[in-house]
């Protein structure tokens, strides 16, 4: 049987929506007659992302519980039994053989009703320190896939499968377009390229040390590709004017911005480790102390305790940023070992593992 139906949910973030898409392409390659349905949160990115990438998207009324008391916590109730009755809905009306999610808040009714009825589930954890929906589904999906070791402290260990993260297949050819990338963002091809990632929304950490750096950049003949995020394009897209800065709200052609780069700053989610194992190219990773749990340390301490990024953590910033990121651009052999060893921690199979655990379910 090939025309299965699936039902993927995920999303608040990029990096909750990529991988679900990446899940979604996989699964529509091995059975081209499946039907695909996402449900994600209603006001959240997801809704614009997912039909860009070709696919239906129901939307939840959903959002997460805030750490401090505020009056949206009031809602919070009220959300979620709207989300579980619609959730029971899209499951009655569209029959999946499967459901999958990815983390993000709306993942959780859907996973929950769809469990539930006994409905095949996965859940994929991105993080090295699971998400609070990931871990209130894990007792009721039949397998959790996992990209980093010593997750059975939070999920039953029988259902725990270490399969990495699921990356976009048009990242894992980056390395032999680095001529058509530098093309594609019209840089000078004899220059040094700094590629500045802060997430889908921005980091505005980040974009305060890039705006403090512009002539330090300039000084060590750098050029810039800068993704400040849509929060924050009003505020910086003056520094286009400057030769040699490019200020983007958010990058569409993320392979070629990888391809063109030769080294990367750049925020520590999980799916970003996961993909810049994979492209290959030394990274100073400037990881988000407002997470939970501060878990986007903990994921860039995994990679430089390897010898294979730079750590540098925002408290440091202004006194270490500078010494240490001359010391790496120029330093050839930094360059090339940082970029041997971050390549040797990808998990290149993930997708491919992960849509085998799911017809190991369609199997059952």
């Amino acid at each position: 049987m090939s025309n299965y139906k699936f039902i993927l949910s995920g999303g608040g973030t990029g990096g909750h929506i990529y991988p679900a898409v990446a899940i979604a392409d996989e699964l529509k390659s091995r059975y081209p007659d499946a039907e695909f349905l996402f449900v994600g949160a209603s006001d959240r990115m997801e809704m614009d992302k997912v039909p860009q990438a070709g696919y239906k998207i129901e939307g939840l009324w959903i959002s997460g519980i805030q750490r401090k008391m505020t009056l949206k916590n009031l809602a919070f109730p009220f959300k979620l039994i709207s989300s579980l009755l619609r959730s029971r809905k899209i499951v009655n009306s569209f029959k999946p053989d499967a459901v999958i999610g990815t983390g993000g808040f709306a993942s959780g009714p859907l996973l929950h009703v769809a469990s539930s009825k006994g409905i095949p589930s996965l859940i994929q954890e991105q993080n090295s320190f699971p998400g609070i929906t990931n871990k209130l589904l894990a007792k009721k999906v039949n397998t959790i896939c996992v990209a980093y070791d010593g997750l059975e402290k939070f999920f039953p260990k029988e259902k725990i499968k270490l399969t990495g993260n699921p990356i976009r297949k048009d990242l894992l050819e980056v390395k032999n377009k680095h001529i058509e990338g530098k093309d594609a963002f019209k840089l000078k091809h004899n220059k040094k390229t700094l590629l500045v990632l802060g997430g889908s929304l921005g980091a505005r950490r980040i974009n305060q040390l890039i705006e403090a750096n512009i002539a330090f950049f300039e000084a060590q003949d750098i050029q810039v590709i800068w993704q400040c995020g849509k929060l924050y394009y009003e505020q910086y897209k003056q520094y286009n004017e400057l030769k040699g800065v490019q200020v983007h709200a958010f990058l569409n052609q993320m392979d070629l911005a990888y391809a063109a780069a030769d080294v990367i700053i750049s925020r520590a989610g999980a799916i970003s480790v996961s993909e810049l194992c994979i492209v290959g190219k030394p990274v100073v990773f400037i990881p988000s102390p407002n997470v939970a749990e501060d878990h986007q340390t903990k994921n860039a301490k995994s990679v430089a305790d390897k010898n294979a990024a730079i750590l540098i953590r925002e408290k440091d910033l202004d006194f270490n940023f500078q010494n240490q990121f001359s010391e790496l651009i120029s330093n050839e052999n930094k360059q090339k070992e940082l970029s041997k060893n971050i390549e040797a921690l990808a998990l290149v199979n993930a997708t491919n593992d992960i849509v085998d655990e799911v017809e190991k379910l369609l199997k059952k």
